[in-house]
Formats: C-alpha cells, structure tokens, sequence
C-alpha cells in the first residue's frame, strides 16, 4: 500500500526515520528491508513521510510513523494513519494498537484526536539517544 509513486526504498525510509527522530536509535535499512519482507506488513508513505504497520490475525499495530521536521503540521501524520486503518481493516484486523513516548506532546494529540485510546503505560520503555529514559503510552482503537 502507498500513497505516492515513490518507490520504497528501505534506505530512504530509514534516512527519514533518523531525521525524524534524533532523540532516539535510527532504525536501519536492513531493519526496513526485513520489516517490508515480512508477513502482514503494510506501509503507507507520502514525499515528506510514511507510516509502518503489521497485521497478525485480528489485530494491528502501527510499528512506526515518521514526518520529516520540515513538512510537520501539514497532516500528513494524519492522512498516513488513516491509510493505515484502512489497509488493517482491509486486511482483517479488528483493532489498531501502537506504542508511542508519553512526551511526544503532538504525537499522542494526533493519535487521540484520530479515535485513539491509552490502554496502558510501559514505565520507562525508551530509550533515548542521552540516555534517558520516556514512559510508553499503550494506544488503542477499534476499526469498523
């Protein structure tokens, strides 16, 4: 799945990915590559951003989303996230989970705005690049 006509390049995914999260461990391409190889993967990605998500049985769970700093705040995390519901209830899946920093302010605004839920919270889950470390906020939705 794909909202543009780039091509998927797991080298451009994970170029995206670091400068989308400095704080944190960039993901690599090789990490990309055996993500989008892998069974019920879905990706949705725009010029400026994409979004990474996979579908076991009734469930999905989006995996990563990623907006260049320059092109926030223009929707695209919202457009991607609702390829990503489309694509998972397309594929089976009854709801939507995902993982996200409890300081990621805009983030956890955007997924609750979107329908999303806090279900749980895992107690110093990230890591960040400092070494310090940031409570996951557990977000769920139900797909119709």
């Amino acid at each position: 799945m794909k909202t543009s006509a780039r091509p998927v390049d797991p080298a451009w995914l994970a170029a995206l990915h670091a400068a989308s999260f400095p704080d944190a461990r960039p993901w690599s391409a090789r990490e990309f590559s055996a993500l989008l190889a892998g069974p019920g993967c879905l990706l949705a990605h725009e010029d400026q951003g994409f979004a990474l998500a996979r579908v076991a049985a009734d469930d999905a769970e989006i995996l990563t989303i990623a907006v260049h700093p320059d092109a926030r705040r223009q929707g695209i995390g919202r457009r991607l996230v609702g390829e990503l519901e489309r694509a998972a209830h397309a594929a089976g899946a009854l709801t939507l989970f995902l993982e996200v920093a409890g300081n990621n302010t805009a983030a956890v605004n955007l997924y609750e705005s979107s329908g999303f839920a806090c279900t749980g919270r895992r107690a110093r889950y990230y890591r960040q690049r400092d070494g310090q470390r940031q409570d996951a906020l557990i977000l769920a939705k139900p797909l119709r």
